[in-house]
């Protein structure tokens, strides 16, 4: 052949795209296990209970305002009746919520989710009832209004396990339900028609004891609104309208605050106007102007219980390095190959390749029985072992594969150190690519290239010092 390397370059080029194919197979392993996990998550929640949101405690009266009008003319001159429906509502002055959330796993096959028991102290106080009191908008018209409903919403109401209402300092019953026409979910208990005209307000303590998983809502509802959480998990996630004002994460825990007044938000209007609790009023676009379906929910914030360490996002992330791992390795060879003037087959290169794509396999697999850096250290003890051990054999000698181990279990460490990375994955990775480039070019800075031209294996052109 007058031009061998471009032989072996279309090899190369053909083995790559196979490769990738490979790479693509397992990324679709991964995805589906990742849609396994969802979907284990999606049965847990139906069995146990969901997402939960926490909204109130509020006081809801449905009224009805009749009348009567005349209708027809002459003999078939009649009265008749015309009604209007509306409900009345009134907010908490102050809204106090000290609660506790305990995690623990729910399993199915090998996933696992974490469901969280909320433990919630509430102290909820108004002023004069005032907003219960119907107001007549036709001059003459009847009023009639049902008995004033203390309610508490909630999500998933399978979550409540207890629950337990004091008004002043009598218990009051609590009844399934809420009777309100759009949070029908949750709690709630009957007043006593007099608490409409109490000039002083009233006040009710609440004890809920609440199941949910992966994420609590809360709506602050109160013209004051304070929140203060504390659970042994130490990686949270504060989302939804409001952060909290003061935050601590540990290593056992966390402990968060909110301070809200009804001047930063408008939940005491969304929910009297019935808009949805959802997490579209969540602002995912960080700075950019929230989607117009934010709009039409409710403010709320939120605590996830994440896990950290997701084996199938990790996988993931690694699986979309195989295609920078695959090309460092064959330039690798390569370097060897033209530095020693060795002749390397490309069905080496092919068998190398499928090594580095093993990898990804094996971390998948492992990561779902054992912890995911012990996955991680094992998949690429194995394949560094494998790749210096035959690299011995394909470069010639022992002295050659061990540079070459060297350098695979080096390229493992800082591919696990990118997955460990958030906020400087992308530095550290840009700088070890360009450290890479540099040492290609010091290294090849004598190659005479127009003399690659000649048979593999041949004399090395003459070299300028």
């Amino acid at each position: 052949m007058k031009h061998p390397w471009f032989t072996k370059l279309a090899a190369l080029a053909a083995i790559t795209l196979l490769l990738l194919f490979g790479l693509g197979l397992i990324d679709d392993v991964v995805r589906d296990r990742q849609r396994y996990r969802t979907l284990t998550q999606h049965s847990v929640a139906s069995s146990l209970a969901g997402p939960q949101t926490l909204m109130g405690p509020m006081i809801h009266s449905a009224c009805v305002e009749s009348w009567d009008v005349e209708a027809g003319t002459g003999a078939e001159r009649r009265r008749v009746e015309q009604r209007r429906e509306f409900l009345l509502t009134a907010m908490p002055e102050q809204l106090q919520l000290r609660s506790g959330a305990a995690l623990e796993e729910r399993a199915r096959g090998l996933h696992t989710v974490h469901a969280y028991t909320l433990q919630a102290h509430i102290t909820a106080q108004w002023a004069a009832l005032t907003s219960l009191q119907p107001q007549a908008t036709v001059k003459g018209s009847r009023m009639q209004c049902g008995a004033p409903i203390l309610m508490l919403a909630v999500g998933d109401a399978r979550g409540i396990r207890t629950a337990q209402l004091v008004l002043g300092e009598q218990p009051l019953a609590l009844k399934p339900g809420t009777f309100h026409p759009t949070y029908s979910r949750g709690l709630h208990a009957t007043l006593p028609e007099s608490v409409r005209d109490l000039a002083d307000g009233l006040a009710v303590t609440l004890e809920l004891e609440l199941v949910g998983t992966e994420r609590l809502s809360i709506v602050p509802l109160g013209s004051r609104t304070e929140v203060q959480m504390e659970s042994p998990w130490p990686h949270p996630s504060f989302t939804g309208r409001f952060l909290p004002s003061e935050r601590e994460v540990r290593n056992d825990g966390f402990t968060a605050r909110w301070r809200l007044s009804s001047l930063a938000t408008t939940a005491q209007q969304d929910i009297a106007q019935g808009k949805p609790v959802c997490e579209t009023a969540d602002n995912p676009e960080g700075y950019a102007p929230p989607p117009p379906a934010a709009r039409e929910c409710a403010d709320s914030f939120s605590v996830a219980f994440i896990d950290p360490v997701n084996p199938y996002a990790l996988s993931d992330r690694a699986t979309k390095y195989g295609v920078l791992f695959i090309a460092l390795t064959f330039v690798a060879v390569g370097l060897f190959e033209l530095m020693l003037r060795l002749r390397v087959h490309p069905v080496q290169y092919l068998l190398v390749g499928s090594a580095l794509c093993s990898f990804f396999l094996l971390l998948v697999s492992l990561s779902e029985h054992l912890p995911f850096s012990l996955a991680y250290a094992v998949a690429a003890t194995a394949c560094v072992l494998l790749l210096g051990y035959y690299a011995s054999h394909m470069l010639g000698s022992l002295r050659r594969g061990l540079p070459f181990g060297a350098g695979m279990a080096l390229l493992y460490g800082l591919l696990y150190v990118l997955l460990q990375l958030e906020q400087t994955a992308l530095v550290v990775g840009s700088i070890a690519l360009f450290a890479v480039l540099a040492l290609v070019m010091v290294l090849t800075r004598r190659v005479n290239w127009y003399g690659l031209g000649s048979p593999l294996g041949g004399t090395p052109a003459p070299q300028k010092p």
